[in-house]
């Protein structure tokens, strides 16, 4: 029998581990960073919600917030009918622009 070859199977160990870090690398960028970026924004907005906004809630309820507590919103939808909401249950916050835009395509 011949004596196996030296170093033999520490290249295709090495080759394996830098396989599994790329893979992990391109996880990471494509799926984690994105989403990490996209929750942070979302806690921006939440916090930087004031008194006369326009918002949507994940519900589809339009509405202004008429006032805000640390963990809820109270928001007008029509005369004399406020409802309370949760803040996370905000999807999003109506510019003035996209109001304008929206009304005239109406």
């Amino acid at each position: 029998m011949a004596p196996p070859p030296d170093g033999g199977g520490g290249g295709g160990i090495m080759s394996t581990v830098l396989m599994f870090a790329f893979i992990i690398g391109i996880f990471y960028f494509l799926i984690l960073r994105p989403q990490q970026k996209k929750q942070k924004e979302r806690q921006q907005m939440l916090s930087a919600v004031h008194k006369g906004d326009k918002i949507v809630t994940a519900g589809g309820m339009h509405g202004v917030i008429a006032g805000l507590d640390e963990k809820t919103v109270l928001v007008q939808v029509a005369d004399n009918i406020k409802l309370k909401f949760d803040r996370g249950s905000i999807a999003s916050v109506i510019k003035e622009a996209d109001a304008v835009t929206s009304s005239s395509k109406e």
